[in-house]
């Protein structure tokens, strides 16, 4: 048939089947690359940033952190930190300034394969995963059920295989591993089987970090290999919301210092409920909280690479249960980064924290107005934004393919619009009014047919009676076909036989072989 192709009454190929054998070749140029640059949307005037900034140094010298460990007290006194009346470490306006001053500004976080690098700072944009849903939504039942050790293997290889999920943090708890070290070392051990992307996880205690890094060197190739590429990041919350250190964090903190694991500090404070309701009020203290967490870190080593994650989270203030998704929440996290940002500090939010539990129009609604919004206001990494359902309770297979979708869109519209002599088609405009009298099939028409444009695979857009005689089928149904498939046939190998072997005689490792 290809050598038969219908023809027009002037001999050509039909424009339609031209567009139709372009849309069937392999894509020649992306047109939704990941790290496109935000900060279009700006939330935050010049002068009410410079308002929520002062406040929060005001908070931080004047009322300062509580319940502040002895070994971070002291050494924070020796940099100018000092103890109030009411026995809170203070910092003053000068030391949190310098110390933003010399932290990172930007760094590389690795992958184990060099091709999934990126560099964090400015206002490039990456979209990953987090939470620690205790949830999954069965891809058999459509039922939630707990969440399996062996749920988190299959969430691991199924992101491996998308696009845009830039780094893998863990998405729910294995509900089925009740020792913490076990839980610990487990959760590791399925993000290195499951792929060789920058990946994330946390730590109960300082006791699990260094057997676990020794873990990463083992795999890596010899002692000390992880700190040449260290591609897992500590996920730690060092602030109890109100103005509080935790000792167990700041443990787990200068533990992963010691090895050098990169830090993703988070403050996730909520609204009403352990910070102001107010959203000025909620930014300005959760901007404070998250100041004492890089003051924490660049005590002790100035400049360490550290993730400036202020999550600010909004409860609905008549029930006090957590409120996902919203526009309260994408208005409170867009600013967050746009502060970040203008601190010059690498910066991380939370998105798409549905509070749907079905696969349904909340749930595209919900996730897809708050990424727009991180990706818009500049964040440069953006957590939760794929996979994650009731309110990051649950977590689904089906939603982490429709989020992979959804953030190609925002990558188109976060890329913009090219202005160049081609693309503004003045000869194209000419060649049509003067022949054809349309566009369609035209050079410039195909050129820009992949360039300017993404053609979604999951959602539909066949007329009423094409998508009927196709079975009538909705996005989560093709996205529960397409992740089955993909369970069914990537099984990365990840591992060396050997060092699987090693790891396996050190430690308690509950997948199978």
């Amino acid at each position: 048939m290809s050598d038969q192709r219908k023809r027009t009454r002037r001999g050509k190929v039909s424009s339609r089947e031209a567009m139709h054998e372009l849309r069937s070749r392999p894509p020649e140029y992306d047109p939704c690359p990941l790290g496109q640059i935000g900060g279009r949307y700006k939330p935050l005037s010049d002068d009410q940033i410079l308002d929520i900034y002062d406040t929060a140094l005001r908070i931080l010298s004047e009322l300062g952190m509580g319940e502040s460990p002895d070994v971070l007290a002291q050494q924070a006194i020796k940099c100018g930190a000092h103890i109030n009346e009411l026995g809170r470490l203070c910092f003053p306006k000068s030391m949190v300034e310098d110390i933003i001053d010399g932290a990172a500004k930007t760094f590389v976080f690795h992958g184990r394969e060099k091709k999934h690098d990126f560099e964090l700072g400015g206002d490039r944009v990456y979209f990953g995963t987090g939470g620690a849903a205790v949830q999954t939504l069965d891809i058999e039942s459509g039922r939630y059920r707990p969440s399996t050790l062996k749920d988190l293997y299959d969430f691991t290889r199924l992101m491996d295989t998308l696009n845009n999920v830039s780094w893998f943090t863990r998405c729910c708890v294995a509900t089925d591993v009740p020792d913490n070290f076990d839980l610990d070392v487990n959760t590791v051990y399925a993000l290195l089987r499951g792929t060789t992307k920058p990946t994330g996880t946390s730590f109960t205690f300082g006791s699990h970090v260094d057997p676990i890094i020794d873990m990463f060197d083992w795999v890596l190739g010899g002692e000390g290999k992880f700190q040449e590429r260290p591609f897992c990041k500590a996920h730690i919350s060092p602030v109890i919301s109100p103005l509080r250190y935790g000792a167990d964090a700041v443990e787990v903190a200068l533990t992963c210092m010691k090895r050098g694991v990169p830090i993703n500090n988070i403050v996730a404070a909520q609204s009403g409920a352990t910070s102001p309701a107010t959203i000025a009020g909620m930014l300005a203290s959760t901007l404070a909280e998250t100041l004492a967490a890089l003051v924490m870190i660049n005590v002790f080593k100035p400049g360490y690479p550290m993730i400036f994650s202020n999550w600010p989270l909004v409860i609905d203030l008549r029930t006090g249960s957590f409120a996902g998704g919203g526009g309260e929440i994408s208005l409170l996290n867009a600013a967050s980064a746009q502060l970040s940002n203008w601190l010059g500090l690498p910066s991380g939010v939370a998105s798409s924290m549905s509070d749907a539990k079905a696969v349904d129009a909340q749930m595209g609604m919900e996730k897809a107005l708050s990424s727009l919004a991180a990706g818009l206001a500049g964040a440069n990494m953006v957590y939760e934004s794929s996979g994650m359902t009731a309110s990051l309770l649950g977590a689904s297979f089906e939603a982490f393919l429709i989020d992979d979708e959804m953030l190609s869109h925002v990558y188109r519209m976060l890329r913009g619009v090219e202005v160049t002599e081609e693309t503004l088609g003045f000869e194209a405009i000419r060649e049509t009014i003067t022949g054809e009298g349309h566009f369609l099939g035209g050079t410039h028409t195909m050129n820009a047919m992949q360039k300017e444009y993404f053609y979604p695979k999951l959602s539909d857009r066949d007329e009423p009676k094409t998508w009927g005689d196709l079975g009538a089928k909705d996005m989560w149904q093709k996205a529960n076909a397409r992740a089955n498939e993909i369970l069914e046939n990537h099984h990365p190998k990840y591992l060396d036989s050997a060092v699987d072997e090693k790891i396996r005689s050190q430690f308690n490792i509950l997948l199978p072989n």
